[in-house]
């Protein structure tokens, strides 16, 4: 008897790869790291399709379907992800499509989307006064369905431990979203150290939860957004431990702190100081959750100077102290 886990992608023609190609690759990276303990495989993958055959993605790139969907028992599927891309509209019409999704939802144990695929699960009804989230550029059309919880900021909404179905039923956003979410579940059947050992091998520096913000507070907004703060936003990641006080940034920009002020509100919705804050705050973040320097380290490479006020600014935004997110989170525990 095979008890390996199945694990299905849906597919179709105009999909996008990488929403396809990540996710699988987490899953069979668990496989090889299970391998090399002596441990036969987990999991076995399907790519199912309209019908079997060559399928063209977005890029052009053909995947070659295992079976059609509706050929498939999905009692026999542990669990099936559907995947985004440009061709998601045509498929949010598909009505054989949608019938079979609302039949096979009973059966299967895990059915999620990755990026725009979730515009397809919400036509079916099965995510209607759920928690859902999908790519940034997609969620005000998500938000037209009006019977859907939309979180508009988070990776993914899988969680086996919240008690709301949101381990049966959850969506993920853009594209290496669905790489996070894949983690997720390989964590949920095979151990956070089997993640963080696949998260190694695929060279991801982080495994990032599930809540966490789509977008980083280190990427700068794109210039033609911030006109006025394009070389000021770059500057700022790259000199954290320095000053970076209302003043010295207005010295920085040529202003005067009050005009700096006016054009963080205008153009960031935040003034600076909470601006530099956020920033020194994930760089913190980033850094524990690698393990790659003790928590005295942290604060004086991100700007916090001492412990004790990193701790603080984790407490106000997080609630958590800096040691517990690093056990929480972190690949190792750093001494303080």
């Amino acid at each position: 008897m095979d008890e390996r886990k199945c694990i299905a992608a849906l597919i179709y023609p105009d999909f996008m790869s990488l929403d396809v190609v990540g996710p699988l690759q987490v899953f069979a990276s668990a496989n090889v790291e299970r391998n090399r303990q002596g441990l036969g495989d987990a999991y076995r993958l399907l790519l199912l399709a309209e019908c079997a055959g060559p399928v063209p993605s977005s890029s052009g790139m053909q995947l070659v379907a295992d079976a059609a969907w509706r050929d498939v028992d999905p009692a026999h599927l542990d669990t099936l992800l559907i995947s985004g891309g440009a061709g998601e509209a045509q498929q949010r019409e598909n009505q054989p499509l949608q019938t079979w999704l609302q039949h096979a939802e009973p059966y299967i144990r895990r059915l999620g989307s990755i990026c725009s695929g979730a515009l397809i699960l919400a036509r079916s009804g099965l995510l209607d006064g759920r928690r859902v989230t999908t790519h940034w550029a997609d969620i005000e059309t998500l938000r037209e369905n009006g019977k859907l919880l939309v979180d508009s900021d988070c990776l993914h909404t899988y969680d086996p431990a919240a008690g709301d179905g949101s381990d049966h039923l959850f969506t993920s956003a853009g594209v290496t979203a669905g790489i996070d979410l894949a983690l997720a579940l390989v964590e949920a059947d095979l151990g956070r150290s089997m993640a963080l050992a696949v998260a190694r091998r695929l060279v991801m520096f982080l495994r990032r939860p599930g809540g966490q913000a789509q977008f980083s507070a280190l990427l700068a907004p794109e210039p033609s957004r911030t006109p006025r703060l394009a070389d000021l936003l770059e500057w700022i990641p790259a000199n954290l431990g320095g000053d970076l006080s209302l003043e010295a940034l207005a010295n920085r920009a040529r202003m005067t702190p009050r005009t700096l002020s006016r054009v963080f509100a205008r153009e960031l919705g935040s003034g600076p100081t909470g601006y530099v804050e956020r920033i020194r705050l994930e760089a913190a973040r980033s850094l524990l959750q690698d393990a790659q320097a003790s928590i005295s380290t942290v604060a004086r490479l991100t700007g916090f100077g001492h412990p004790e006020n990193l701790r603080r600014v984790f407490h106000k935004h997080l609630c958590i102290s800096p040691q517990q997110y690093a056990e929480r989170f972190g690949q190792e525990t750093p001494h303080a």
